[in-house]
Order: structure tokens, then sequence, then C-alpha cells
């Protein structure tokens, strides 16, 4: 990214107004940098140090989310159910008229129904697969039937409160595709949406990247690509109706791209960038307060340091997003969680 930042030095600054972000719809917020499960495709789970974003932490960018027409706060991390005043956090973010979207493990989701039946619009769980499955990547016991009961749990609270999931395709699920939909509906989710697993990025607490090693837990083999795409095929036919009526969220041409995805990382495909255009329509706080403009591309200020909306339209953001070219970036071209707002 340095040299990047170096190369841009003599852009123009009327090129560099022409990326200054006057509407920021979507903010992606860590409050809690821990996670309650041991994912195999996750690094998360190993961070021993605490830290979360307090609701004080909040209070000097209340005006940024004013200024920059911020609605929607989607709260991931870690897990978010951990922070000890989850409350006085979505308290603070519902005055200001936010919508708010939890990603979550699902395991402390009964422990806390009322408060997120009360407090939040919709709930994105984590779903590898049927029972077994699920439990075996999150390498928690019993972690489905703990996210079954939560999911009862706000169901009781609020009869209508829409839980849907996201499901990682990786080695250890891909042949179980269609029984995880199977699993979407015993636990009377709304929807379910699917992405191919990160390896290669900085993301989810991998500071120096995964080896070779690490990486093949994860990845599929040529032969393994074959079996995803015949299993995909399959999927496509039998689940017709579940692709028309939107419970898969994916279209199948979309959940095709996840095999070219595999393929483009063993070499034998083209890398091709998604459709995406996060850096100018949302920002993703950590809980460090390091502000990305996406998980997968480096920092361009702290949220400690500065409000938010100097740091959107700071130097920093300003030159990466004039020199972003996402069909041509190596972070974009292997990206499997885009963002595209019109």
């Amino acid at each position: 990214m340095a040299s990047t930042l170096i190369q841009l030095s003599a852009t123009p600054a009327a090129q560099l107004a022409q990326h200054v972000i006057e509407h920021l719809p979507v903010v992606v917020l860590f409050p809690h940098n821990r996670c309650n499960c041991r994912c195999v495709m996750c690094d998360i789970w190993r961070i021993r140090q605490v830290r979360q974003i307090e609701t004080a932490d909040l209070l000097p960018h209340l005006e940024s989310f004013r200024l920059l027409g911020t609605r929607w706060i989607t709260l991931s991390g870690g897990e978010a159910l951990l922070h000890d005043d989850l409350r006085g956090l979505l308290e603070l973010l519902r005055d200001q008229g936010m919508r708010i979207t939890l990603l979550s493990t699902g395991l402390l989701l009964a422990d806390n129904a009322a408060l997120v039946a009360e407090l939040v619009d919709d709930v994105i769980v984590s779903l590898d697969g049927p029972r077994v499955t699920h439990n075996a990547i999150r390498r928690v016991r019993d972690a489905y039937e703990q996210m079954s009961t939560g999911i009862v749990a706000l169901r009781a609270v609020r009869k209508d409160m829409p839980v849907s999931a996201r499901s990682t395709v990786q080695k250890n699920n891909f042949r179980e595709l269609s029984r995880t939909v199977e699993a979407a509906r015993e636990l009377g989710l709304n929807s379910i949406s699917f992405l191919a697993v990160d390896v290669t990025s900085t993301a989810f607490n991998r500071e120096d990247g995964w080896n070779v090693s690490q990486q093949s837990r994860v990845t599929l083999t040529s032969e393994e690509v074959d079996e995803l795409e015949a299993c995909l095929d399959r999927m496509c036919t039998d689940y017709a109706e579940e692709f028309r009526s939107g419970f898969i969220q994916e279209s199948p041409e979309k959940m095709r791209r996840i095999v070219r995805h595999f393929r483009s990382a063993l070499g034998e495909a083209e890398a091709v960038a998604p459709k995406c255009n996060a850096p100018w329509v949302s920002a993703v706080v950590e809980s460090d307060g390091s502000v990305r403009p996406c998980f997968f591309h480096p920092a361009i200020g702290n949220f400690y340091e500065q409000p938010l909306a100097e740091i959107v339209n700071g130097e920093a953001a300003l030159r990466f997003r004039a020199g972003l070219n996402i069909e041509r970036d190596a972070v974009c071209r292997k990206c499997v969680c885009s963002l595209y707002r019109a």
C-alpha cells in the first residue's frame, strides 16, 4: 500500500475531489474483538487481549454519522454479544435512528433474546452445515443446538424477528451445501447466503497471513473443486424454487462464482473481482479503532484519533480510492465478500 500512496503523490486535487464521500450509508462496527467459537477457517479465537468499543467511544462520531447520512450499522467482530454494555451501545445507535444488523455465532442469543429482539432489526448467524458438520467446524460442543435454542428464544419474544444465515464454503463442508440449506429450514431461518472461504487476506486476526499448510486445511484441491461444481449443478436444479424465492440469496450464477474462486486459487482460472463499491459507500471500524475501506484493505485512519467523517475523507482515504482499480487490484480479485450499493 505504501508504494501505491507514493505513486499517487502527484494525483491532482481535482481528481482526489471526485472521491470525496458525501454519503456513507453503511458502517460495519466491531464492538468486541474476541469470539466464542474456535472455527477452523478463522483465527479471531486466538486473541487474548480483550478490546471493545465503549458507548462513550461512539459519542465523538455521532456528528460524522449525521453528516455522512449513515443509517445502517452492522455489528460484526468478534462476537458482539460478548460486549459488557451492549444495551448502552445499541440504545445510543437507536437514538440516532440507525438500522442495526447483528452478525453472530448464535451461541449467546438465548441469553440475550430480549435485548436483541428489542434493539436489533435483523440477525445473521453463521451456519457451517448440518448439526454434526457445524459443530465440528465451530469446534464448540453443541454449537448448533445452542444456536437453535437462541433462535427459538428470539422468536418467542418477537415472532417476526428476521434471522438469516451466512455459510462459508470450504473443504470441511463443500459436499453438504444442500444439507446446509435444509439445516437453515430446520432452524426456521428466513434465508441463507453462501460465500467462499478467505485464506489470502490479513483479516480474521491473520496479521501475517496464512502459509500454504494453513490454507490447505480449508481450501479445495482440483478434484474437490470438480466435486463442488457437480454439487452446485445439482443444487441449482433441486433447489430452483429456493433460488427463485430468495431463500437462497445468491443467484445460481453467483453461486458458481464460488467454483471460479477456488479454481483461480489453484491457478486453473483467472481471478475476477466481484462488482463492488464498498470503499465509497461503507467503512469498517474495528475494536482497536482501525478504520478500513472494507474488510480486506489496509486501515486509512483510527477511530480513536479522528472523527469518522475526517478519516473517510482524509488524504490517505482519498488517495486510496483514487488509485483503486477494483478489476485489477490483487486484493479485490481475491475478494470473497463484496458490497455494491447503487
